[in-house]
């Protein structure tokens, strides 16, 4: 009967060693970071980085930083597998651009909150509801009032929402 090579009991060799058809050493550099079962893992750092420069760059590292290192070569190698100009560069400018088109609609928000502020104070003030006015009372009344006011509130913000647009690209 012939015999495997191998130990039994002894682990698979790790993803890199099966790759590059090497038997796995125990001490090997790789084994930590690159299991078995994630064979795609190091298959594109591989593709990227290459085998030999992988293996230099995790022996110079102490030991703590290694794990970080290999996240930083595994998303670097995953991103450029997917983008082989930009890597992850194109990812980053991707969510850069994101942010700056988020934080323009917050900013329009933000100004629209001032604007329709400011005029629903121009209006209470205008009709006589201001917050001294004896018909801001909280009486029937004026409830009837302030639910008579709304709806031209409600017409001022339609037309104010159309021109509101147009001037914030016309500054």
């Amino acid at each position: 009967m012939k015999e495997s090579g191998r130990k039994q009991g002894a682990a698979p060799p790790c993803a890199a060693c099966k790759l590059l058809r090497r038997r796995c050493a125990q001490d090997c550099v790789f084994a930590p970071y690159f299991p078995a079962d994630e064979p795609q893992k190091f298959a594109n750092v591989h593709k990227v980085f290459g085998a030999s420069n992988v293996n230099k760059m995790l022996q110079e590292l102490p030991v703590h930083q290694r794990g970080d290192a290999v996240s930083s070569m595994v998303y670097e190698a995953n991103a450029r597998v997917r983008d082989p100009v930009y890597g992850c560069v194109g990812a980053i400018s991707s969510l850069q651009q994101q942010i700056d088109a988020l934080q323009t609609q917050l900013a329009m928000a933000q100004a629209e909150v001032v604007h329709l502020r400011v005029r629903q104070t121009a209006s209470f003030s205008h009709h006589g509801f201001g917050p001294g006015s004896p018909s801001n009372s909280g009486s029937p009344s004026s409830k009837l009032m302030d639910s008579q006011a709304k709806p031209i509130f409600d017409m001022d913000m339609v037309v104010d929402q159309a021109s509101f647009g147009e001037s914030m690209w016309t500054c």
